[in-house]
């Protein structure tokens, strides 16, 4: 089974290979959240608006999620961060989805090809998987 430390030493390798040009305005957590069937993450100011916490669905702790899917919903949740989403640094847009914004982050990152994968894996099999596991 997946730990919270394992998905802290997942956002600290991807923050550096993928996101090093984005400040660490703030201290960032990471954790396992409840099992969802629609939601895979979630970025969020604490209550003291000073830190951030990303939560991954409960369901990604079961290693039959490939370790591709964690890593590309955990990318997500770093794009509304460096776009300014529950994070101090500024806001580059009104909506954190409209026009493509997270996709095309992933193509100037050079993640195309992970976010495909990612899609791909959902699209066959997430609904199986939550029918027989939630």
């Amino acid at each position: 089974m997946r730990d919270d430390t394992f998905l802290s030493d997942r956002l600290d390798f991807l923050w550096k290979k993928y996101f090093a040009d984005v400040s660490k305005s703030n201290k960032v957590y990471i954790k396992f959240g409840r099992k969802a069937v629609k939601r895979l993450g979630s970025i969020r100011q604490k209550i003291n608006q000073t830190d951030t916490i990303i939560i991954l669905n409960g369901h990604f702790r079961d290693q039959e999620i490939p370790g591709y899917v964690v890593d590309a919903t955990i990318i997500h949740e770093l794009c509304h961060y460096a776009h300014g989403f529950s994070s101090p640094l500024p806001q580059l847009s009104r909506f954190p989805h409209r026009g493509g914004l997270v996709d095309r982050e992933f193509y100037k990152r050079g993640l195309c090809g992970l976010l495909q994968k990612e899609t791909e894996w959902l699209n066959k099999n997430w609904f199986r998987y939550v029918a027989r596991n939630h």
